[in-house]
């Protein structure tokens, strides 16, 4: 295997009470601005908004990104786009999030910022109308409970496969990651969308696996009893062996979706992004939150002798 790190004695255990202070730190900091801004920022998906129907006289295809930049100046949130029909159709779906009681209101907000952003292709309204969003109470709940169960199982998974202190101490900074992450995205307003969603069950399983990774290493030096070692001495040296395969697949991986975000398209930005954050956030909680739980752990009960 490939190791930019060889032989490497970091004292990653060192500074672990530091970095679980900033992740409080920014949890309850997260908290306050969830708090600050009333909730989060739920995109159409979640909250609904209005649709309407248009139809340009000349080719709008290539004018798409122009109407999302012009839309959203508007303060309803990102807008949903979709084209309709063939292409010389003209025909354009746009949906926007908004709590505007008069759907009349939204409509002239939109007619206004592209009749003027859009001055040299005149268009017609054939449809517009109040939509519900596609995620429901139900649906998100249904999610929620799923996620819990679905944690729960890994941890009676892990627990089987390894012992209780590693299922415990695997599965708490996946709530961490997902925390971390979320508060991201609150301190800078973005919206949660459906993407946003899919990045954050990525990052579970992303960081599930780092973590295993350093935890199988872990459990292989510890077969046999600790041979006079101290228990977070081993713990260290897993982390330092592992530390190749760590930097390598995270960096690639994040270099990865940070390309896609600077340089994909807008409706894939928010998973970009998410992925992105989740990737060094599941590296960090790795090194920092999981690897010394397991020693705590071992303090109060004894993992190996």
């Amino acid at each position: 295997m490939l190791q930019f790190f060889k032989d490497t004695k970091y004292n990653f255990l060192r500074y672990a009470k530091i970095a679980v202070g900033c992740s409080l730190a920014f949890i309850i900091v997260s908290v306050a601005s969830v708090a600050a801004h009333r909730g989060f920022n739920m995109s159409i998906d979640f909250a609904g908004g209005t649709t309407l129907h248009l139809k340009f006289e000349k080719p709008v295809r290539d004018e798409i990104a122009a109407i999302r930049s012009s839309i959203g100046a508007l303060n309803y949130g990102a807008p949903e786009i979709k084209t309709i029909g063939a292409a010389e159709q003209n025909e354009l779906q746009i949906t926007v999030r908004s709590k505007a009681a008069d759907i009349n209101t939204v409509l002239n907000d939109i007619r206004g910022a592209l009749e003027r952003d859009l001055a040299g292709n005149a268009f017609t309204v054939l449809r517009n109308e109040n939509v519900g969003p596609k995620i429901g109470g139900e649906l998100t709940r249904d999610a929620v409970i799923a996620s819990i169960l679905a944690l729960i199982s890994i941890l009676i998974y892990v627990g089987i496969r390894f012992k209780l202190s590693y299922a415990v101490a695997s599965v708490v900074p996946l709530f961490h990651d997902v925390c971390i992450t979320l508060g991201v995205f609150s301190l800078m307003d973005l919206e949660l969308t459906l993407p946003f969603l899919a990045a954050v069950m990525t990052v579970i399983g992303y960081s599930l696996n780092d973590t295993i990774v350093v935890f199988d290493r872990i459990r292989e030096n510890v077969k046999g009893g600790l041979r006079g070692k101290a228990f977070s001495d081993v713990v260290n040296g897993s982390l330092n062996q592992t530390l190749s395969r760590t930097i390598i697949t995270s960096g690639t991986t994040f270099l990865t979706v940070m390309a896609l975000y600077v340089l994909g398209s807008d409706s894939i930005k928010d998973f970009a992004l998410a992925l992105a954050i989740g990737v060094a956030i599941g590296t960090y909680s790795t090194l920092f939150i999981a690897a010394p739980m397991l020693v705590w752990w071992h303090k109060k009960w004894p993992i190996a002798k």
